[in-house]
């Protein structure tokens, strides 16, 4: 314990707040809430015979500490949970890769909204649903939306008229004034309705709008609805009773060798409409109760509905703050419930077998993995001829038209599977303009070895056959690495050609090795087809800005970063065009006669 540290513990209020624990380095490695920050605190630094060893380990890192003092331990609550989603602490339990789920959202706040799928929750007036685990299950529900409702599908109003998704019957055409808003309104709340779970109030309400319709002799209209209504009840049919009336999360939890997963079963107006498991990271030492309790605290903090009711299998410490916390979230009481028997029981013994099962199935995926990889390490290895197995490798490629935009990539793999931290992209410049791909590999051969910067491999890949091999052996060796070796994997027919010899190694069609070598090539190829598309986009969005006057570099950037695409420089006006940092009057107005010019 330093001294800066024994002299703030002197200082501590015994007041509510939050203590922050930082390292040498000070980074936050644990963030924590107290009723009493002087007691709280100080327990750290006691005696560590009580402490867990993941918090003796914490406590032999920590050079420093900082507390924010707050006026009551729900304040605490709260801001504990906003700055462990901020700075994801090394020591706290974590959501695993929370900060990625995707949400639905309708944007609410436009006059004929759209539904989309997003990774960012902002505070923009539209509605959020989520967060889902499972990015399939989230593309797959807004398929299924827009079978069910003709939702406009285009980011832009201003197409002028119906395109083809209007036509056959999918959108209903708000760019063209087909339906005013009050329609198109009433189908974003089923819509909404629809995402919360309650498909029971959606059908009752398309019923009631299928039969006002039919009463004004609008048959069109009613049997699009007539339509939806049938696809809605097919959707209620999957959807069993569980419980009664009532909106509940209900919560289990399984642990074992592979990690922690809680699983959350989804009880809408008394109906199970789905489910998620959630990885947690952190909590091998935890009780299980802790466990549930930070899970519950991040969980529902960027949640974007409360139940009335959440169901858990043990009880939580803080139980009561917890519960006024969610309270306060929901807007109204929210209840938390360990059921001792009966369905609400049975329905925490069925997640908590769900989440047992999740753990099995990601065992047995790990287990097949490790053998399919190391397997083909070890076939791979014999068929070479190499001492061991490889554990690292790096495959290179070469991607260009015609010489243009040439780049090249180095991907990575350990033991068998991508090292995407390794990646490296390199835009050549030896022959561009100049089709060469032999001396494009041996420049960024070159590149990458000469400075033998970061973990040497095992084994490198060439991308091509025997001329291929043998100009990137010359790069290599040239660099003074002599002791790794370099094989090409030619593309027509997947021979392998070695060093040294002049016929190449062919691999059974179904051994592990030529999976696994056909897997880094084919990322190789991958990542550098991406990079030159990213290039050759970059160059062709920005080369019409290249022929209008008085437009440089710095003009043309300026308007790139400020309206985002081309097609909204065009549309903009002389006085939005003036407005962007480094234009004037003089270059908007041959912006705008060029654009209008080029439309003639």
């Amino acid at each position: 314990m330093t001294r800066d540290v024994e002299e703030k513990l002197v200082l501590l209020p015994d007041k509510p707040g939050v203590y922050l624990m930082k390292d040498s380095q000070g980074r936050i490695i644990y963030v924590g809430k107290a009723i009493n920050l002087k007691n709280r605190v100080r327990s750290y630094f006691q005696s560590s015979r009580n402490h867990s060893v993941k918090v003796q380990s914490m406590v032999a890192r920590i050079a420093d500490f900082e507390y924010i003092i707050t006026g009551s331990e729900m304040e605490a609550l709260i801001l504990e949970c906003n700055l462990i989603k901020k700075h994801r602490p090394k020591y706290n339990i974590s959501l695993k890769d929370d900060k990625s789920f995707p949400y639905i959202k309708v944007t609410v706040n436009e006059p004929f909204p759209v539904v989309i799928v997003t990774r960012k929750v902002l505070k923009d007036g539209a509605k959020y649903f989520g967060p889902y685990t499972n990015a399939g299950a989230v593309h797959e529900t807004l398929r299924l939306l827009k079978r069910l409702f003709p939702l406009r599908s285009c980011r832009s109003l201003e197409g002028g008229r119906p395109c083809l998704q209007y036509h056959i019957k999918r959108c209903l055409a708000p760019c063209s004034g087909q339906v005013d808003t009050q329609v198109y309104g009433e189908m974003i709340k089923a819509i909404c309705l629809f995402l919360e779970g309650r498909s029971d109030v959606v059908a009752k309400e398309l019923r009631q709008r299928m039969a006002v319709a039919a009463e004004k002799m609008e048959f069109e209209q009613a049997a699009r609805i007539r339509d939806q209504l049938i696809a809605v009840e097919a959707v209620i049919e999957k959807q069993n009773i569980v419980t009664g009336a009532g909106d509940q999360d209900v919560v289990g939890m399984a642990r074992s060798a592979v990690g922690c997963c809680v699983q959350v079963f989804f009880v809408r107006s008394g109906k199970m409409v789905g489910r998620d498991f959630y990885m947690v990271n952190g909590g091998e030492e935890e009780a299980e109760a802790d466990i549930l309790a930070a899970f519950i605290k991040q969980y529902y903090s960027r949640s974007t509905f409360v139940p009335r009711e959440v169901l858990l299998p043990v009880e939580l410490p803080d139980c009561e703050l917890l519960t006024g916390w969610m309270s306060n979230l929901k807007g109204s009481h929210v209840s938390v419930e360990i059921p001792k028997r009966g369905v609400k029981r049975d329905l925490v013994v069925m997640a908590m077998d769900n989440a047992a099962t999740v753990l099995k199935e990601q065992a047995a995926r790990l287990e097949t993995d490790a053998e399919r990889t190391g397997g083909a390490l070890t076939e791979l290895a014999e068929y070479l001829s190499l001492a061991v197995p490889p554990e690292r490798i790096e495959c290179f490629d070469i991607s260009h038209i015609q010489g243009a935009e040439t780049v090249a990539s180095m991907v990575v793999f350990e033991g068998g599977m991508p090292y995407k931290d390794g990646y490296r992209r390199y835009k050549l410049t030896t022959v561009e303009g100049k089709p060469d791909d032999f001396k494009s590999m041996q420049e960024v051969l070159t590149r990458r070895y000469r400075e033998r910067s970061g973990s040497l491999p095992d084994l490198i890949v060439i991308d091509g056959g025997k001329g291929q091999l043998s100009s990137a052996l010359e790069a290599i060796r040239g660099t003074g690495l002599n002791d790794v070796p370099v094989v090409g994997l030619a593309k027509e027919f997947e021979h392998i050609f070695r060093e040294g010899t002049t016929e190449p190694l062919i691999l059974p069609r179904n051994s592990k090795a030529l999976y696994l070598m056909q897997r880094i090539r084919d990322e190789a190829h991958r990542t550098a087809i991406g990079y030159h598309r990213k290039l050759r986009s970059r160059r062709n969005m920005v080369s019409v800005l290249d022929h209008i006057p008085g437009i440089g570099a710095k003009r043309r950037k300026a308007l790139w970063d400020h309206f985002g695409s081309l097609a909204k420089i065009k549309a903009a006006d002389v006085e939005a065009l003036a407005a962007v940092p480094g234009m004037n009057k003089a270059a908007a107005a041959a912006v705008c006669e060029f654009f209008q010019g080029g439309e003639k």
